[in-house]
């Protein structure tokens, strides 16, 4: 007799997708092991990949990988629109309940979303991950908690690691909010819209890996110029324009009110 019975599969259907940039290298290994894993999860799942414009072979090998895995979909952007762009297309692309995506580039391990489900609870939008420790250089560790503590205290992020790309979301709550950017603050704007659209947030740690093929697109002093701009752009946007907006509003109830009397 069997002592260990394997546990029943989830009954919610599960999107996982990748935002890949010239990541030939890296890509195959993780939609097949997303695949193993969700196989064991859930019946109804599908694998998204949104090549971004890539220059390498990325676009030959998902076509190639598209034509033995029936459970593969593939999104191709004639050009590269950034990883806020790469972001949201996938979104739109993905039909199941759930909605799991991480990057293209292996620094995360997939078999860790077994981590996130049983955390997605009735009472629960979002499960975001966190670095146990993140493995880059020096310069990227820096800056990278530099961002996540700006983050944090400008626009009240309720996550303490707006820079993990690894989270599990309800699908009706990620297509109900707009998202506008192009660039990496699109987790800073989509973390924020989703706090303000009252969603319930859960953390859990994972891992952080080296990166082992190719090189980051972001930090160039390029990228970072352009995401330091971004970000604060969207911080007037968002946080000063909606006091403001509130300021205004409260101002001319008490207008009519006072009017009134």
């Amino acid at each position: 007799m069997n002592s260990n019975p394997k546990p029943s599969k989830q009954t919610f259907s599960i999107s996982a997708f990748f935002p890949a940039y010239n990541d030939e290298n890296s890509i195959t290994p993780l939609v097949e092991k997303v695949s193993a894993i969700l196989q064991q999860v859930t019946h109804d799942y599908e694998v998204i990949v949104v090549n971004d414009g890539s220059s390498d072979g990325t676009a030959d090998v998902l076509n190639e990988l598209a034509t033995r895995l029936p459970y593969l979909r593939v999104v191709h952007h004639p050009r590269n629109r950034g990883y806020g762009g790469a972001l949201r297309s996938g979104f739109e692309h993905a039909t199941k309940d759930m909605v799991f995506y991480t990057d293209g580039d292996g620094q995360y391990d997939v078999a860790e979303i077994a981590n996130l489900i049983p955390l997605m609870t009735d009472d629960v939008d979002v499960v975001n991950g966190y670095k146990r420790k993140r493995s880059d250089n020096r310069r990227r560790i820096v800056l990278g908690g530099i961002y996540k503590f700006l983050s944090r205290n400008l626009f009240g992020l309720p996550i303490r690691d707006v820079d993990c790309d690894f989270r599990l979301m309800r699908r009706t709550m990620i297509q109900s909010i707009e998202l506008t950017s192009t660039s990496g603050v699109v987790c800073t704007e989509m973390i924020y819209k989703l706090r303000m659209a009252g969603c319930r947030f859960a953390e859990t740690p994972v891992h952080h890996y080296p990166r082992l093929h190719g090189q980051s697109q972001f930090f160039t002093v390029k990228r970072v110029a352009r995401t330091g701009y971004d970000f604060f752009r969207l911080w007037m946007k968002l946080v000063v324009g909606r006091r403001l907006n509130f300021g205004s509003a409260g101002k001319s109830k008490s207008a009519v009110e006072t009017t009134s009397v």
